[in-house]
């Protein structure tokens, strides 16, 4: 598979400023039908917010989403990719990491895009595709 990663990706995808409310993600994270928003203070990225992290880290603890800042509950341990890499690199990141999309920087740490699972299977062998799968979903 040499596919880049560039070639699989989403582009400008929506980000959130880091001291925004944690109810304003999940209502872009709605509207866009995502599970995942990267968190950026300018172009760099600074963490992701999953809607897990939403529901275990705001719902689950009774805290107020309008009161949250992203900030706050965002993962900052991100796992990121370079648009150069290939596809093969995303899929084994995201079965060590257990994780099902990952954004992607320049090298000075801006957000170019995202390139899910998804993306990865439409370009991936279907073989390797279903042996990721597997891994991040133990």
């Amino acid at each position: 598979m040499a596919k880049s990663i560039r070639e699989a990706m989403t582009s400008k995808p929506c980000s959130i400023d880091a001291d925004k409310p944690v109810s304003y993600a999940a209502k872009m994270m709605r509207d866009e039908d995502v599970g995942l928003a990267p968190i950026v203070e300018g172009e760099r990225l600074v963490g992701v917010l999953t809607d897990r992290d939403i529901a275990v880290r705001v719902v689950a603890e009774g805290r107020d989403p309008d009161q949250v800042k992203v900030a706050e509950v965002a993962s900052r341990d991100i796992v990121t990719l370079d648009p150069q890499q290939d596809l093969d690199e995303a899929l084994r990141l995201m079965a060590q990491h257990q994780v099902r999309r990952l954004p992607v920087v320049e090298e000075d740490g801006r957000l170019v895009g995202v390139v899910a699972q998804a993306d990865v299977a439409k370009e991936a062998d279907k073989g390797r595709t279903g042996e990721v799968v597997q891994q991040i979903s133990r």
